[in-house]
């Protein structure tokens, strides 16, 4: 084998080791955040992360956890490597016992919010790196409600995909977004076709954000094959067929609000 060929298969070995070592650090953190109950979330840890994103899937919440690995299809559930490969710890909110399909009410609860400070709590155990809470579709509810509860004990929110529209449970236009006193960023689709997500009415929250030091409005356009109902995961409204941009966007702003 010529000196080129073993350097590229020992390349690609030593890829593949640091592939397969950050694979072996993630894993499913059970936490018992309430009397009798329990809840989850998957945490991929990464070697000198720059901050910790808790990702908020939408629906009725949840990682999808199959065969020991989360399997949603939910945008950040399945662009979670991305992510991670932008230098940031990532953390999978599961859904606690009573809760098994959060509901958009459950999403503005105490007993939502007791959840999520528990797991930020044992996050940082593991990791000093500042906290950034990420919602896309229903999981926005998880995102604002919790950015107004927590203050500046965050380092920031985002909103992807955000829902504004009516439903039974409130919006979140129902939250209080003027509480929200840590760097905001919306992020959505232009071509997001959902009733309840239309991108004119994400646009519209920025104004709310009275106390965010720092605050942007993100539309991005893009994307292939939106297959299924508008409103789900692999449509617009999901960024389907652009996740890595997408996570990369948000990642960089992240990183430099201020921009």
């Amino acid at each position: 084998m010529s000196l080129p060929c073993q350097r590229r298969l020992l390349a690609s070995v030593l890829v593949g080791l640091l592939c397969t070592t950050a694979w072996a650090q993630d894993k499913l953190m059970v936490l018992v955040p309430r009397a009798g109950v329990s809840t989850s979330y998957w945490w991929m840890p990464r070697d000198s992360a720059v901050a910790t994103v808790l990702l908020f899937s939408g629906a009725g919440g949840g990682i999808g956890l199959r065969d020991g690995i989360p399997q949603s299809g939910n945008f950040l559930i399945r662009s979670r490597e991305e992510f991670a490969k932008a230098g940031l710890n990532v953390a999978l909110v599961g859904n606690p016992d009573d809760a098994r399909k959060m509901t958009p009410a459950f999403r503005q609860s105490a007993e939502h919010a007791a959840d999520v400070r528990a797991i930020i709590d044992d996050i940082r155990q593991r990791s000093p790196a500042p906290i950034w809470l990420v919602g896309t579709s229903q999981g926005t509810l998880s995102a604002a409600s919790n950015a107004v509860a927590l203050g500046t004990s965050i380092a920031g929110v985002v909103l992807s995909s955000t829902v504004t529209g009516q439903q039974v449970g409130g919006s979140v236009s129902d939250i209080a977004l003027e509480k929200i006193m840590v760097p905001t960023l919306v992020f959505q689709h232009k071509q997001d076709g959902c009733r309840i997500t239309p991108a004119y009415a994400a646009q519209r929250l920025i104004s709310r954000l009275e106390r965010a030091p720092m605050k942007k409005y993100i539309e991005v356009d893009g994307g292939s094959n939106p297959t299924g109902d508008a409103c789900e995961a692999f449509h617009y409204h999901g960024l389907v067929g652009m996740e890595a941009q997408a996570a990369e966007t948000i990642s960089n702003w992240m990183k430099n609000p201020g921009n």
